[in-house]
């Protein structure tokens, strides 16, 4: 993706099982995920976001969208930013690490709601 390409999977998915906001303290970031699980209630079924900040926090955002369509919700908790994003420049991640993975961290709290969800409701 490049800067001029417009943003993968954006704007607010209205069957979303957890919608998650985030920010990035200091920085004004701000995102908020969409995540649906799909019907097994292991696997991501589509994730969408919407938000505003810099380049690095929306254009990882987008990506991330795109590369975790149909993961485990269980490989996706344990995944890092590195992994998902192994040919990203390392100086920008390195420069602005907070901006990089607001989207990471941000899904995987979504994840971590849906996951007490379901052991509530279990229980």
């Amino acid at each position: 993706m490049t800067i001029t390409t417009p943003p993968r999977h954006h704007g607010p998915l209205a069957a979303a099982t957890v919608s998650m906001p985030g920010r990035t303290p200091g920085c004004g970031d701000e995102i908020t995920i969409y995540l649906q699980v799909d019907k097994t209630g292991t696997h991501v079924g589509c994730v969408q976001f919407e938000g505003t900040g810099c380049t690095v926090s929306q254009a990882l955002a987008s990506l991330l969208t795109e590369r975790v369509q149909g993961m485990s919700l269980h490989e996706l908790a344990a995944l890092h930013l590195e992994e998902l994003f192994p040919d990203l420049e390392r100086g920008i991640v390195q420069s602005r690490v907070r901006c990089a993975a607001l989207a990471l961290n941000t899904l995987k709290a979504a994840i971590a709601v849906y996951g007490q969800r379901q052991n509530r409701q279990a229980s």
